[in-house]
């Protein structure tokens, strides 16, 4: 018998090891080709401008999705050898030598990888066409897109299997070289007897752990997270629950069942022994594999959680930095027309176009102001510097469509979108300092405005609205160089947007700032690529996590199945052996749920502040509902494996 007779005998004997591995061999060719066919697209970058936007974000996100597949596909392959482990040491024990064995498992893995190549390319091609209906749909675009095929995706997809192929096959033979006879024996049962822990260190560390995910979670949304030291911080923070979760999945878990063992007394019943034993055996093994998905289902929770919030709240986000639909303001150059001129045109080809809207100048006093308070941010350093700030009246405002309520006298409202994530209610009240002119004015600023008070250039400075009477004042002392007047127009029906931007366009053309419905175009087109890149990479951590336990649990099944074949002999029905096994899987996949789930609600807290106008309690709550179910179906299956696998048992 030659060795690819032995390859192929080999194949058709290990069929049922073969597909687990061979699944994610074409889930990642299939999933990364259908990318990479959208990333090289020309059809799609034209339609979605992604040349200017998100090439960037494309590139990055590729290199991401390589690293989650190629440590997928290992972990499955290191899982495929493992289970296979008896199997090597037989050939060796015949006679084969460790070379020819090492071929012949390279040849079996150059196969395996050549069929799901093919297969995965093919499913890709299919199926691609519905992922770029999404992505179009979700950037607005409601027209044709035709999909071909991409020699740049097929060459990309090509060179990173092929690295996939040269990494797994390389690990093989490691992995035959190095290993003794009586190890491949012995493989599936290295992990189930442990050291007993110390109970007093065991408690330590245990604690410790906890203490370490708390203390991060305090720090990451406590006022001594913004400061200089900003990157650090974030760094420590993420130290700490890396650390403090790897310390709860290797110590505290393990700590907490031996307490619950100690107090049965050890009598822990059948389903205790087929939950609570087989966790404390394997808990130390598990550790780093348990720690990696609950950080990758973090990853995942908070990137999908934050990108649908982006895309939910794109309309009001985009409201608070062009709060009024149209603008005209100062040209930049000396010939341009004045705003009020222009306004005139464009208030005529509303008229004619049967358009109803409001017109209202906007006067702003360009003045100067510095900020004083114990508790305003570090980080920005308001202290002893002078910097420039417009200064509104809130009648014009309230006269312009804005629902403004006029502060007291001597008090003022700032509006700077730009640091009001970083202004926290312990930051107001603090004073203000205002000079217009010959004029100085103390203030208090009590509160941080939820939008911009004019669109375009304007919206960029920091701007406060005072009293009216504070403002006549103010103005009363400045000379006409530093009184400067943009003209808002805001439309009755919000329908005409569409009709009133391409009039717009013909008289502002290529200033997206002064035109709300454009920067709200744009901004749907980029949230929607942006949940569309990290919904895909979602999608890859979520498949690989959830594929990851279910290998585990398969393969951990196959070494209890003696276990469940003498309780079977002894009388106890599937039914009672299962529930010990639901408890089993209930904790294997649940804790890092709950711990995955825990960790990203705390960062998406953190990042919270960016979002000025919107709850983003909904979209959170969707994007970790949707997680939530997909990744139970893996917990399904595995429960589904182990009843089988019981039944067989007798």
């Amino acid at each position: 018998m030659t060795l690819v007779d032995l390859v192929f005998r080999s194949m058709r004997k290990n069929i049922k090891h073969y597909y687990l591995y061979f699944f994610a061999l074409i889930f990642g060719v299939t999933l990364f080709f259908i990318f990479s066919t959208l990333q090289f697209d020309g059809a799609v970058a034209e339609e979605t401008d992604l040349s200017a936007k998100m090439a960037a974000g494309f590139k990055a996100a590729t290199i991401l999705l390589s690293a989650i597949l190629l440590v997928f596909v290992t972990y499955a392959n290191d899982l495929f050898l493992t289970r296979r482990s008896r199997e090597i040491g037989m050939y060796q024990l015949v006679g084969l030598s460790k070379r020819a064995v090492s071929r012949m498992l390279i040849i079996e893995n150059f196969i395996l990888g050549a069929g799901a190549f093919v297969i995965g390319i093919g499913a890709g091609l299919l199926v691609s066409r519905l992922f770029l209906l999404l992505l179009m749909k979700l950037v607005g675009y409601e027209g044709t897109v035709n999909l071909s095929f991409s020699e740049a995706a097929f060459g990309q997809t090509a060179i990173l299997f092929a690295v996939v192929i040269l990494v797994t096959s390389a690990r093989m033979f490691i992995k035959v070289r190095r290993s003794k006879l009586i190890d491949l024996f012995n493989e599936e049962k290295k992990d189930e007897h442990p050291r007993a822990p110390k109970p007093a260190s065991s408690a330590i560390l245990g604690i410790l752990g906890v203490a370490m995910i708390i203390f991060g979670y305090w720090f990451a949304n406590s006022e001594y997270m913004l400061n200089a030291f900003l990157m650090l911080n974030m760094l420590l923070v993420l130290a700490l629950v890396i650390a403090g979760t790897y310390l709860v999945f290797r110590v505290t878990i393990g700590w907490m069942l031996a307490m619950i063992r100690r107090k049965e007394n050890g009598h822990l019943g059948l389903a205790g022994a087929l939950s609570i034993a087989p966790l404390m055996h394997r808990m130390r093994a598990n550790a780093k594999s348990l720690t990696v998905i609950t950080i990758l289902s973090a990853m995942t929770l908070a990137m999908a959680g934050f990108a649908y919030s982006l895309y939910y709240s794109t309309g009001q986000e985009v409201r608070v930095a062009s709060p009024h639909d149209f603008m005209f303001e100062e040209s930049s150059g000396a010939d341009g027309p004045a705003p009020e001129e222009s306004a005139r045109v464009f208030a005529d080809s509303l008229d004619k176009a049967g358009i109803s809207y409001k017109e209202q100048p906007l006067t702003y006093i360009q003045a100067v102001g510095s900020f004083s308070g114990k508790h305003l941010p570090q980080i920005i350093d308001f202290e002893g510097k002078t910097f420039d700030v417009l200064i509104f009246d809130p009648r014009q405002l309230k006269a312009a469509g804005m629902d403004y309520e006029e502060p007291a006298d001597g008090v003022a409202v700032l509006h700077d979108s730009g640091i009001s994530w970083l202004m926290t209610d312990q930051a107001f009240p603090f004073s203000a300092t205002v000079q217009a002119g010959e004029e100085k004015t103390r203030l208090q600023v009590k509160s941080m405005g939820d939008r911009q008070l004019a669109n375009g250039y304007t919206r960029t400075l920091t701007s406060l609205v005072v009293d009216g009477d504070t403002y006549d004042g103010l103005k009363a002392a400045v000379s006409e160089e530093d009184l400067q007047t943009v003209v808002a127009f805001n439309l009755e029906d919000k329908k005409d947007l569409a009709e009133a931007s391409r009039l717009f366009e013909k008289l502002s053309p290529g200033n997206p700032r002064l035109n709300y419905y454009v920067s709200y175009q744009d901004a749907l087109s980029f949230s929607g690529i942006t949940i569309f890149i990290t919904g895909f990479l979602g999608l890859a951590f979520l498949v690989s996590t959830g594929s990851i336990l279910y290998f585990k649990q398969m393969s951990e099944a196959e070494q209890e199945k003696r276990s469940y074949t003498t309780l079977r002999q002894l009388g106890f029905q599937t039914s009672e052996i299962m529930k010990g096994i639901r408890r089993k899987q209930a904790f294997v996949f649940g804790i890092p749920l709950v711990m995955g789930i825990a960790h990203s609600i705390f960062a998406i807290k953190s990042v919270s502040i960016f979002f000025m106008a919107t709850d983003i309690k909904i979209p959170v709550a969707i994007a970790m509902g949707a997680y939530t179910l997909i990744y139970l179906v893996f917990a399904v299956l595995t429960v589904g494996y182990y009843r089988k696998t019981v039944n067989d048992a007798l």
